[in-house]
């Protein structure tokens, strides 16, 4: 009933949702170009033959299907992606790194009419969504016009179990609606199992973001960043939040005690924040260049902020040690496995709740280092600038991601046996 009561009364919500575009237009939240396909009118022709749609919310998610994708492309010559996301940084590092046969398009509004011109035009063989992101409408207006569905990476933390259970008839329609459910980790799928009874359909398979492939980076870049570094010892703050910097910062002037020249990168979570953290450290009195900005880094350079898009690729590559932000303040860490896989030993604070399983897993294997403020932050630094034991700990952290690879040929087992059975009854 719940369900029912929430897609009438998106049929109503179309001036609303207009309203709430353009607000967000004016707030720099929306692409002007491309502002018709959140209300479902795309900007492209939907190709012949097969079409996969797969949808992410953030740019995590996004980037871990890029290798689902290739594969999938590779293993069906005739087939076509979609994938759909919901934000303008996503879709900026999307559109960069997609291949051919592969198209992005904005997700619409979750009001019934969007959905059905969003769905009419792009009528996808199977749609796969990913991690939590579970959209009332689009799913059920989806199911109903008989388009298989997969979550795909499905995560669910104690928090939004919690709070889920106040709309639980809702949201055990929503996961009736799917024909598998792949799960990164048992608690999810025990969480989901209490809202979806019939459970069957409900795989524990390991996160995609194990499985992904190493971020890129641009080779001549990292030569000229390294010629520039030289012989000075180089440590990462990666994806930090509010509050993060001022804590590595302290660790930073700590650890130059042991080692003069030590050089900090500070990578934030969101680098539009990078001319408010240069401002902030520059007057604690710190010697700052800004990438932004176009600052170099010269012998005078005590922290650089690397406030750029798509580059986190270079900067674990460059640096042999890596703090992961959004763990020092309860926000719940960031992904370990991109660190990892590029030969970067891993530091991180307590507060790793969204990640909990993949840390798991790496502290078992001694491939990281958790501590508790800035103090424990500058000893691990300290303990690490021997390269030996950076290495050493660097070599665990790939080991760990080497041995994961079974999410990933699930995950395209599954979405094969849903198509294939598709093309039989069609």
């Amino acid at each position: 009933m719940l369900l029912s009561l929430y897609l009438f009364l998106t049929d109503w919500f179309v001036p609303l949702a207009n309203r709430k575009l353009l607000s967000r237009l004016k707030q720099g939240k929306e692409d002007p170009n491309r502002l018709n396909e959140r209300r479902g009118i795309p900007n492209y022709k939907r190709p012949n033959g097969e079409l996969i749609w797969f949808h992410a919310a953030s740019v995590g998610e996004s980037l871990s299907l890029l290798e689902i994708i290739d594969s999938i492309l590779e293993e069906r010559p005739l087939t076509n992606i979609l994938i759909t996301t919901g934000t303008k940084t996503s879709a900026d590092l999307i559109s960069a790194r997609i291949s051919a046969r592969t198209i992005h398009q904005y997700i619409p509004i979750d009001v019934r009419p969007f959905v059905k011109t969003f769905l009419n035009h792009w009528k996808p063989d199977i749609a796969i969504f990913t991690e939590s992101e579970l959209w009332p409408c689009l799913i059920a207006t989806t199911y109903s016009v008989k388009i298989p569905l997969i979550l795909l990476n499905a995560k669910m933390s104690k928090k939004s179990f919690l709070r889920w259970r106040w709309i639980k008839g809702l949201i055990s329609d929503l996961l009736r609606s799917f024909d598998i459910i792949l799960a990164q980790d048992i608690q999810t799928a025990n969480f989901l199992s209490k809202f979806n009874k019939s459970n069957n359909n409900i795989i524990v398979t390991g996160s995609l973001k194990e499985n992904a492939k190493p971020l890129p980076h641009d080779e001549q870049t990292r030569i000229a960043f390294t010629k520039k570094i030289g012989v000075r010892p180089i440590w990462l703050a990666a994806s930090t939040h509010e509050k993060e910097e001022e804590i590595v910062a302290q660790a930073h002037s700590i650890a130059r005690r042991f080692s003069r020249r030590l050089l900090l990168i500070i990578a934030p979570r969101h680098p539009s924040r990078g001319p408010q953290i240069s401002t902030e450290l520059s007057n604690l009195g710190w010697k700052v260049s800004l990438r932004s900005r176009g600052d170099i880094i010269d012998g005078l350079t005590e922290i650089y902020i690397a406030d750029t898009l798509g580059e986190m690729g270079l900067w674990y590559r460059i640096s042999p040690i890596s703090f992961l932000g959004g763990s020092l303040v309860p926000i719940g860490g960031h992904n370990p496995y991109e660190p990892a896989a590029l030969g970067s030993a891993i530091i991180h604070g307590p507060h790793i709740t969204k990640a909990i399983e993949a840390y798991s897993a790496f502290q078992t294997s001694k491939a990281s280092l958790e501590i508790q403020n800035s103090e424990q932050l500058s000893g691990a630094i300290i303990e690490l600038l021997n390269p030996d034991k950076a290495a050493l700990m660097a070599q665990a952290a790939w080991e760990v991601c080497s041995k994961k690879g079974e999410t990933l040929s699930t995950a395209l087992n599954e979405i094969n046996r849903i198509l294939d059975i598709r093309e039989v009854d069609l």
